[in-house]
């Protein structure tokens, strides 16, 4: 679909930006798509990941989890249609693949892709509309990851990402991409088997400090844009009641290690906007947690919470909800998920739907958004061959 440059690209940043009435401080970044949410099953449960149980999609939320995956590898594929509303060709694609190589280690690698579709620019000239042709803006990740268990009970990871970001924002869009590096430090504790009451149960928690990289720089002429540098923390308890039943009830923190935008005036004082300081990405790391100009209430209000619950029968089906909150003068994002998971064999089908709570519109309202997550331990055919066994038997 081609769809005028203005109209994309302003409803990109009204929603990207997440700017509220209340405020001019909500803090942006750059490729803004690495916070898109790459699974359903993590969006039913209110777009939390970090403390849940392992699965194929960990790369996103923790990579430490891969260490305690029940299967020895598998494939992850997604859809995310974006702004569904209003155009039909912009989407987040995932593909995941991970491998354990031995009871302590495993390895992952993932690509995502964002494209924006076709979008069509415009020029006036002689007070005529001009065709100036059809750009293709998209971005992308690649990623690989390696986990160790230090413990029967806690592993820790650390990623490596290349970021590509190539927005074709005018004709002219040589110095229109930019690219960089980030890195992922996780690490993901699950308890052994407990007892509460007369229940099993299992404790879980993780925390994730994510896309920890340079800046990037869409032109040399510019001002660097920061990378989402995101600062997970979660916790999980999982109880068994029995054999068939399972529920989860799970929480997560979330803060983006980005400097808070600072007032800018110009040489007579005169007020000009918020921007973001120009200072490194390790000061700006550290700089975010006590530079809130309103001072403690404010570096609080910087932080989102999520909950989510998912209830699992005979681990062949899930059904989920969740709700994440964002301060109102940062961002005003507040809505409620669910979702449901299928377990066909050696392919697991999850869903997810979500619903807005706040004025601000969300990109992914009313979008059934789409997983796949593929068992490779065992082929369709060794399975066929079980159930022959097994009925012979």
């Amino acid at each position: 679909m081609k769809t005028p440059a203005l109209l994309v690209f302003a409803h990109l940043l009204g929603i990207f930006l997440s700017f509220s009435q209340n405020s001019n401080r909500v803090i942006t970044t750059g490729v803004p798509f690495l916070m898109i949410t790459t699974d359903a099953r993590a969006a039913g449960m209110g777009e939390l990941g970090v403390a849940t149980s392992a699965d194929n999609y960990s790369q996103h939320w923790n990579p430490a989890k891969y260490a305690f995956a029940s299967n020895e590898k598998g494939v992850g594929l997604s859809y995310t249609p974006y702004l569904s509303k209003l155009v039909d060709d912009i989407f987040l694609g995932n593909i995941i693949y991970f491998k354990k190589i031995d009871d302590r280690s495993s390895w992952a690698t993932s690509l995502r892709y964002f494209s924006l579709g076709e979008i069509q620019f415009n020029e006036l000239i002689a007070g005529s509309i001009v065709d100036q042709g059809i750009q293709r803006p998209t971005e992308l990740t690649l990623d690989l990851s390696y986990a160790l268990k230090l413990s029967s009970v806690f592993s820790m990871a650390v990623a490596g990402r290349f970021i590509y970001s190539d927005l074709k924002i005018a004709m002219d869009a040589d110095t229109s991409s930019a690219s960089s590096l980030g890195v992922d430090i996780a690490a993901f504790y699950e308890s052994e088997l407990i007892k509460i009451k007369s229940n099993s149960a299992v404790v879980r928690s993780g925390i994730n400090i994510s896309n920890i990289g340079p800046r990037l720089n869409y032109d040399s002429g510019s001002q660097k844009s920061f990378i989402p540098t995101n600062l997970r923390l979660g916790a999980g308890l999982d109880l068994i009641f029995d054999d068939n039943n399972t529920i989860g009830f799970y929480t997560e923190f979330s803060k983006l290690l980005v400097p808070t935008p600072v007032a800018i005036y110009d040489s007579s004082q005169n007020f000009l906007g918020y921007r973001q300081p120009d200072i490194d990405f390790i000061n700006g790391i550290f700089t975010s947690f006590t530079d809130a100009p309103d001072g403690l209430s404010e570096e609080l209000s910087e932080i989102t919470v999520a909950m989510g619950i998912e209830y699992s029968f005979q681990d062949s089906f899930s059904i989920r909800t969740g709700f994440f909150n964002e301060s109102q003068v940062k961002g005003s994002r507040q809505y409620l998920t669910m979702g449901a998971g299928f377990n066909l064999n050696f392919i697991d089908i999850d869903l997810s739907y979500l619903f807005s709570t706040s004025r601000v519109r969300n990109p992914l309202e009313n979008t059934i958004r789409f997983s796949l997550s593929i068992n490779l331990d065992q082929s369709p055919s060794q399975l066929q061959s079980d159930d022959k066994n097994i009925n012979t038997l």
